[in-house]
């Protein structure tokens, strides 16, 4: 192994045990839940009297530097369950006894040694400490034991790890690029959103400026279906119980819906999805394979239970907005129909200003419903969909729904960090479950394929990508507020006024500044909201007819600072705005 390029996950859960066996010589009375490599890093659950502070973590990561340069190896032992109990129980670590349990009964126990502390762990792990490379801790947080509110709350903390200092360098200003970039912070200076406690943990409240650009992404979104053979929908935010035990979300995910509600002596749930809406609607006529494919989309707003822990602005909330479509067709369209998702998908991604996106397959599990020659078609017209359209992709063996195979679409921001966004989901057990059928060109019944499809999946966490992508600076198709039209002093104020008319006029998202404040700390609001253009009028502009244009400086982060441009007529101004917009620019 040591000649070989280690994965980073092992690299990063291998830095977790050397964290472990530093804070067990730290704090002997320390009691060790998991330590596992997440998608930045690593962490680990502690419980133990001392409470951590900044200042310890710069001791254990120093510690931690000198375990990592001795190369102390990692050791594997193989033992009995029972073993593995008394060597716990003697140490009083009642976590590991309890993590023990969930190894189902013929699975090999196995122990890893770093140093002096002994882990419960399958592995892998490097072969000695050195092999860990730069390691950093992040930070400290509560964490409940097994993620449950009613357990005990455990230190947790956090760090990362990368093969060199440089790449660990590099992942830490990332880091702070994204402070900067925090949709939460931008939303507050730019008015966009808001949470209140007394509405609810999880559930936004969009502001006029938000809106607006809701409403551009909407009507963008809308336009670009219909042009692309979808049809809209629109359906009941709520359902009786009996349409979601039809569908099975009462047996598999009742724990994450809203709630049991009693509506003339029936109990309704409110919708965590919209796809047994969709099928209601097609069962409302017999359908012929003439009508098929129904391509039927929606902006459907959905709700999901999100323990209070894990909820975050708007990447993690309890009532958002999917841009949910359903394709029910026949075997032999679907080929052609997730082709033409994939390209759709891509069209969508560069409108929005992202061109680095990687598909990620996920192919039939051990338990799974549907004919095995089903999942074979599935699967290889998404393998297909995906080569056509020269994505780069990887292929994740047996990580599928047990109802169909995926595709999994991630973007890469304006920092380089990767979001999952995009799902094409095959589906053959819904069509099962509420018997679709469609009547063949044979004259007989048949099981229509069907595909759930989400493009940019919730609107609100879209929305915070797109915040944090651009840093607030949006294009300006997609800005709030496109142009701000700045009087030098209140004596142009009238002409400042019909600058600003003449341009609502043409759809332009305008407003006035014809205060009496001193032009610099017009600019400086406007800033603030990171507006793409400001047009100052003065004498000679009111004289000639004509702006003085500043542009929003794009070689500055955060967009709150501006260059001056020409001084122009305004229809020739106008003209360069509405291409702009046109261009997507």
């Amino acid at each position: 192994m040591s000649d070989q390029i280690l994965p980073l996950n092992t690299l990063r859960h291998s830095a977790a045990h050397v964290m472990a066996a530093v804070v067990a010589k730290l704090w002997p009375d320390a009691k060790f839940d998991i330590g596992p490599a997440t998608a930045d890093g690593f962490y680990y659950d502690f419980d133990m009297e001392h409470h951590l502070s900044p200042e310890d973590l710069k001791e254990i990561e120093s510690r931690m530097r000198k375990m990592i340069g001795q190369k102390v190896p990692f050791l594997r032992t193989e033992v009995s369950r029972e073993e593995a109990k008394a060597l716990f129980q003697e140490k009083g670590q009642t976590y590991k006894l309890s993590r023990l349990e969930d190894i189902p009964e013929g699975e090999t126990v196995s122990l890893y040694t770093c140093g002096e502390f002994t882990d419960l762990c399958r592995g892998p792990h490097v072969e000695n400490s050195s092999q860990i490379g730069a390691v950093k801790l992040t930070g400290i947080a509560g964490s409940y034991f097994r993620g449950d509110e009613k357990n005990k709350m455990l230190q947790r903390v956090y760090g990362t790890a990368f093969p060199t200092k440089q790449e660990l360098d590099q992942y830490l200003q990332q880091v702070e690029e994204a402070k900067k970039r925090d949709h939460r912070k931008i939303g507050v200076e730019m008015e966009l959103f808001s949470t209140h406690e007394e509405i609810g943990p999880g559930l936004i409240s969009w502001h006029p400026m938000g809106a607006r650009i809701r409403n551009v992404i909407e009507t963008f979104w809308r336009d670009a279906h219909y042009r692309n053979g979808y049809e809209l929908v629109y359906t009941p935010h709520v359902g009786r119980a009996n349409l979601w035990e039809t569908s099975g979300h009462l047996g598999f995910y009742k724990e994450n819906m809203y709630s049991n509600m009693d509506i003339d002596g029936d109990p309704y749930y409110v919708k965590p999805m919209n796809c047994p809406f969709h099928i209601m609607i097609y069962k409302t006529k017999p359908r012929s394979y003439r009508e098929l494919p129904c391509r039927w989309a929606e902006f459907g707003t959905v709700y999901r239970y999100e323990k209070a822990g894990v909820l975050h602005g708007l990447m993690r909330v309890r009532g958002f907005t999917q841009d949910d479509a359903h394709i029910i067709c026949t075997p032999e369209q679907i080929m052609d129909e997730i082709r033409e998702v994939i390209r759709f998908s891509m069209y969508i991604w560069r409108c929005f200003g992202f061109k680095d996106v990687k598909a990620y397959l996920s192919t039939r599990p051990a338990k799974a419903v549907g004919a095995p020659e089903k999942w074979e078609q599935a699967t290889q017209a998404l393998l297909e969909a995906i080569k056509a359209e020269g994505m780069s992709y990887q292929v994740d063996e047996g990580g599928g729904a047990f109802y169909g195979p995926k595709i999994d679409l991630k973007i890469k921001d304006a920092i380089g960090r990767e979001w999952q966004t995009s799902t094409i989901q095959f589906d053959f057990n819904l069509p099962e479950r509420f018997q679709l059928e469609y009547i063949g060109q044979d004259g007989l019944r048949h099981q229509p394929y069907m595909v759930h499809r989400a493009l940019l999946g919730s609107l609100e966490r879209f929305f915070g990508i797109l915040v944090e992508h651009y840093a607030g600076a949006f294009p300006t198709w997609l800005a709030p507020e496109q142009v701000r039209v700045l009087s030098i002093s209140e004596k142009f104020a009238d002409y400042a006024a019909k600058v600003e008319k003449e341009l609502r006029a043409q759809g332009i998202r305008v407003s006035s500044d014809l205060s009496a404040s001193p032009i610099g700390a017009k600019v400086k609001t406007a800033g603030l909201l990171r507006i793409p253009y400001l047009l100052v009028v003065g004498e000679k502009e009111q004289a000639d007819g004509t702006v003085a244009v500043s542009l929003r400086d794009r070689t500055k982060a955060g967009g709150k600072y501006y260059v001056k441009g020409d001084v122009v007529p305004l229809d020739q101004f106008l003209a360069r705005i509405l291409q702009e917009i046109q261009d997507k620019a």
